[in-house]
């Protein structure tokens, strides 16, 4: 196996292992009996558990971000641009429970290592909704006394709970259309009755 396909195959493990026991309970030992190579072999590739940790996010969201652009790249107004990053976000997580997980809980328990950490490709993530909101602030459509700091995670906080959804309740009712298109109308148009 190439030692490409192995490192991928061992990030995939690691993403499972730390959804189902946590980072802190997660070993080496269990990523490497999920990803089917030796104890031994993960050291060849990660200098330790915190390296996994951020070798995840580094990869998985490093994908999200290169397939979001595409789409957004093909847009001009901000309105579909958000509509677009709810929508994918809402889909991809829905498809990766495991990624979904591993977001929704170390994100809280291990802020301040990923906080910290110097290419902070989950931050990389954030921003693209922050971009779009200045984008639509600039053309006009979004209100400008709104902070694109403060609305990137306001959008993502709605995100990430509504994500878990679908791996916390097997009757979850909702598909990420439908969630997408709630949450599209409250972030652009807000809970207020139209005045006329």
């Amino acid at each position: 196996m190439k030692s490409t396909d192995k490192h991928r195959k061992i990030i995939r493990a690691a993403t499972k292992v730390f959804a189902k026991k946590g980072f802190f309970n997660a070993r080496i030992s269990d990523i490497a009996k999920e990803a089917k190579v030796a104890d031994g072999t993960i050291y060849l590739y990660f200098n330790n558990k915190f390296d996994i940790l951020l070798s995840v996010f580094e990869q998985e969201i490093g994908k999200l971000i290169e397939h979001v652009n595409l789409l957004l790249e093909k847009e001009a107004s901000a309105k579909t641009k958000l509509e677009i990053f709810i929508t994918n976000h809402l889909e991809e997580m829905k498809k990766n429970r495991y990624l979904s997980e591993v977001i929704h809980i170390e994100l809280r328990q291990t802020t301040k290592i990923i906080r910290e950490y110097r290419k902070n490709t989950f931050n990389e993530y954030l921003k693209i909704i922050a971009s779009i909101i200045e984008e639509g602030q600039a053309d006009g459509t979004f209100r400008p006394d709104i902070k694109p700091d403060i609305a990137q995670q306001v959008v993502f906080g709605a995100l990430d709970e509504i994500s878990i959804c679908w791996h916390t309740d097997s009757n979850c009712p909702y598909t990420p259309a439908q969630v997408s298109a709630q949450l599209t109308s409250l972030f652009q148009t807000g809970l207020l009755t139209p005045t006329p």
